[in-house]
């Protein structure tokens, strides 16, 4: 398994990394994409770090807290071997309470002492903040991540789903004050959604931000087993969860899909391998989150790493899956020097 660095930090994490919202099964979105029970998930982790991926991504939402806690049950007696990731701020199903969402000072320290419970340690290795909260102060956050920070329960600090302003600001303000700054963006990227290039690459490659890679393969879209003519398959994520996640015309999917299927004739690796391996290749990013139901899958996945598509067929599928991006990056992409080499 290879390692990177995160970001500009010097904490260096494997390409792959093992994402668990299928870890508990709880709620309309979480149940469709699994109901993983401390036996299976153990059995996974096993699996994982077997083949030298050892870092392992949750949150707070994730099934209103049972995926942390079946991952802390599936890594028990074993913390000093795995890196542990979770995000905070969302409101989980059975909070009410007017401070019961968003990443103030009162919240952070309770939500954060919350999940060490629930995974059954004293400190996580990575901390992001699920979503960018406009109505507490970025002041405010960010001092509050630096005293935890400081206290040994959180040894880096990230976020998720954040535009980039969001993120720039929060990088200006913890520079001026000596705090913390973040070093993880996890974002939305994949071959049918390449949105993440328009703003949050350059910024990543510029300040030192490294890319943490969910849902690789578009929502489920890219597994192989969508075409063009074909019902969805009975298994497929999708049902009932289509509207929670990132849309996608047909159009696009089936050209990058068609793209797919050639390179997968030439290179023998299957259409999700090959998803995975193009991300891997793309500038900014520290590590791609996997899931998987089962074994079976899980295994498919890890054979993404240990080889890389040659420099024709990464064209191959840049052209298939580029789309004209919005105001202002189609204009900025007219022009020389308005963003860093890659």
């Amino acid at each position: 398994m290879e390692f990177r660095r995160l970001g500009a930090s010097g904490f260096k994490v494997p390409v792959l990394t093992f994402g668990t919202g299928t870890f508990g099964g709880k709620g309309p979105l979480f149940s469709a994409w699994g109901s993983t029970d401390i036996a299976e998930a153990t059995r996974l982790v096993d699996v994982c770090l077997e083949s030298g991926l050892n870092m392992f991504d949750t949150a707070d939402v994730y099934s209103d807290g049972a995926s942390e806690s079946i991952l802390g049950a599936a890594v028990k007696g074993r913390r000093d071997k795995v890196i542990l990731s979770t995000k905070v701020t969302f409101r989980r199903s059975d909070e009410t309470g007017p401070n019961d969402v968003g990443s103030s000072r009162e919240r952070l320290l309770r939500t954060v002492d919350a999940s060490l419970q629930r995974l059954g340690t004293d400190y996580l290795d990575l901390l992001q903040l699920h979503g960018f909260d406009a109505e507490t102060p970025v002041q405010e956050t960010l001092s509050t991540l630096d005293d935890l920070v400081r206290a040994g329960k959180i040894r880096y600090i990230g976020v998720s789903n954040f535009s980039g302003w969001h993120l720039m600001k929060s990088l200006s303000v913890a520079d001026r004050y000596g705090w913390t700054r973040y070093v993880a963006n996890q974002a939305y990227y994949s071959l049918i959604g390449r949105d993440y290039e328009w703003e949050q690459m350059p910024l990543g490659l510029d300040q030192g931000v490294g890319g943490v890679i969910w849902s690789p393969l578009g929502w489920g879209r890219l597994t192989g087993k969508i075409r063009r003519g074909t019902p969805l398959p009975a298994d497929s994520r999708l049902h009932g969860s289509a509207s929670y996640g990132p849309q996608v015309s047909d159009e696009l999917l089936y050209r990058v899909v068609d793209a797919l299927d050639e390179v997968a004739k030439e290179t023998g690796k299957s259409i999700p391998q090959i998803a995975i391996n193009w991300l891997l290749q793309r500038p900014s990013v520290s590590t791609v989150v996997i899931g998987a139901r089962n074994e079976e899958q899980l295994r498919q996945n890890l054979g993404a790493v240990g080889w890389s598509l040659t420099d024709e067929h990464m064209k191959k599928l840049d052209e298939a899956s580029k789309v004209t991006p919005a105001y202002p990056y189609w204009h900025q992409n007219g022009f020389e020097r308005n963003k860093p080499p890659v």
